[in-house]
């Protein structure tokens, strides 16, 4: 039997399949058995591999769908530009680093977030799109109902967080503790894409407490990438 063959049942769990085609006698029609087989179990995977990306992006719950592709990239804003390749790449996620996109209304931040989030589901990673004002909410929630520790290590499970619209809509500072307490728990263990209007000497303004906003920057920016989003906004082209 194949290398292949055998590694495909493995990844397919089809073990009995492997085990019966070990035991297949030697005969005239054997190379042609084995090649119908390996051309089958390829079938399977390519279609259970798209059945799981269209998983996993809806499982994101992206506001809409944007790739790379759909960006113009000469309207970007410099440091976008520059980050381009990088970002395409997805090698913080291997690291474990974050990426933080801080610059005014308009300038292709949240397209720019979820082509990374869609990117990042088509090559096998687990992506969750809130915006941070909803996820605030959905956090509250869930401790007002005695959930807040399940909803926790499911989120600290996500290999890609993002949070769109940070600064948009403030919340109260039991809010700002429970949003620290999920991207404390996530610090160097997973990747979380923040998107906000303000600058960071800015960002008390939504945390409400300085030693809490000082604490939150302090992990949240540590081996970050921080793209300077500041530009002509799209719809004033």
């Amino acid at each position: 039997m194949s290398a292949r063959i055998e590694e495909l049942c493995r990844t397919l769990r089809l073990s009995g399949l492997a085990a019966s085609v070990r035991d297949l006698d030697p005969g005239p029609c054997s190379e042609e058995i084995t090649g119908f087989l390996l051309q089958a179990l390829e079938n399977e995977y390519d279609l259970r591999l798209e059945r799981k990306r269209v998983s996993a992006i809806r499982t994101a719950g992206f506001p809409t769908m944007k790739r790379f592709d759909d960006l113009v990239v000469d309207l970007l804003p410099e440091d976008a530009r520059s980050y381009l390749s990088l970002l395409k790449e997805l090698q913080f996620l291997k690291e474990h680093q974050n990426v933080l996109m801080i610059g005014n209304s308009g300038t292709g931040k949240t397209h720019l977030a979820i082509a990374i989030g869609v990117l990042a589901c088509e090559q096998n990673y687990r992506v969750i799109f809130k915006t941070t004002a909803g996820l605030v909410n959905e956090l509250v929630e869930a401790k007002q109902e005695r959930r807040l520790t399940y909803l926790l290590r499911q989120l600290k499970r996500v290999d890609l967080l993002i949070l769109d619209e940070l600064g948009y809509i403030t919340f109260d500072l039991a809010g700002a503790e429970l949003l620290f307490q999920l991207l404390a728990s996530r610090y160097e263990t997973a990747s979380t894409l923040v998107t906000s209007n303000l600058m960071f000497s800015e960002w008390v303004k939504v945390f409400h407490d300085k030693s809490l906003t000082a604490a939150l920057l302090d992990r949240i920016t540590h081996r970050a990438l921080v793209l300077n989003m500041t530009g002509t906004s799209f719809r004033q082209r």
